[in-house]
């Protein structure tokens, strides 16, 4: 197998096969991020690609491979064309594989047609993760995501009518202490709009030399306090309608652990919010030191 850089994949990909089919992340401006900084974004040669899932399959001989995981940042943007035909390969070297899966930035899933996303899930791409971040125009303005609440939200229809799996994510306090319930309300509103199959809620945890690190560091940004967070959590699980949703803020990063499924454990979450305000266990200056 050939990597090039670090390799970045969601937490339930942590026994999956994966494949860099692109380097780096195309857009790669968001002001929060550092993953792919020190990589020129480029789409690999497909023949090279091919030379990857042999070798893997010869390393794999005599081990089923469940699960395929196509990296880097945005999978998708690889013309669908080249994308079947890989999807073909991996079903002739890998019949036993239940799923593949990938990172699809919005802008990539918004250039592709229904039909298109279709035929890819017809091929075996059952299930893309992406990155929202927040629902709030003028938060996704800031960060410099590059899209909109309204492309965010097409994209992920577009997603569900293709029938693939959707794993989306939202970043607790990146809308400052400034727009704390802008963020919160956006997010649930987008979340609502979208219906998706998953939804995880991380914290946001500033990495050296990105832009947002040095908002902080000059005051421009403000961080969340403990009960900004609080309050953020419960104005967004209050607002979500999304029967059927699991809902995860359970990262390390998350200040109280939730887990759930939309909208029926919703009095259940919220009673773990409010049991977080009353319990003395948790450590306001253990959580702003992480």
């Amino acid at each position: 197998m050939r990597y090039e850089g670090a390799i970045y994949r969601p937490p339930s990909e942590g026994r999956s096969l994966i494949i860099q089919l692109t380097v780096g992340c195309a857009r790669n401006t968001c002001t929060f991020c550092s993953m792919y900084k020190d990589k020129n974004f480029r789409i690999r040669a497909l023949d090279e690609v091919i030379q990857d899932l042999e070798m893997a399959r010869d390393h794999y001989r005599n081990t089923k491979v469940r699960r395929i995981f196509l990296a880097d940042g945005d999978a998708l943007i690889v013309k669908t064309a080249d994308l079947l035909l890989l999807l073909d390969k991996i079903k002739e070297l890998f019949p036993e594989v239940e799923r593949v899966s990938a990172y699809g930035a919005p802008t990539d899933v918004l250039g592709k047609s229904v039909e298109e996303l279709t035929r890819l899930r017809e091929a075996g791409l059952l299930m893309v993760y992406m990155g929202c971040e927040s629902g709030d125009e003028e938060v996704l303005t800031q960060v410099k995501k590059g899209v909109s609440a309204g492309e965010l939200v097409k994209a992920g229809i577009k997603l569900k009518e293709a029938g693939i799996q959707t794993s989306v994510t939202f970043i607790s306090g990146l809308g400052g202490s400034e727009r704390l319930k802008e963020h919160a309300l956006g997010c649930a509103e987008v979340i609502s709009k979208m219906q998706p199959d998953y939804v995880g809620f991380l914290t946001l945890m500033l990495e050296e030399g990105t832009q947002l690190k040095a908002q902080v560091d000059s005051g421009e940004f403000k961080l969340l306090d403990v009960e900004e967070i609080l309050t953020e959590l419960e104005l967004l699980i209050e607002n979500i309608d999304s029967p059927g949703t699991v809902f995860r803020a359970n990262h390390a990063s998350n200040y109280v652990s939730l887990r759930g499924t939309l909208n029926e454990d919703r009095k259940l979450m919220l009673a773990d919010i409010r049991a977080a305000r009353e319990n003395a266990s948790y450590r306001p200056e253990y959580f702003r030191s992480l």
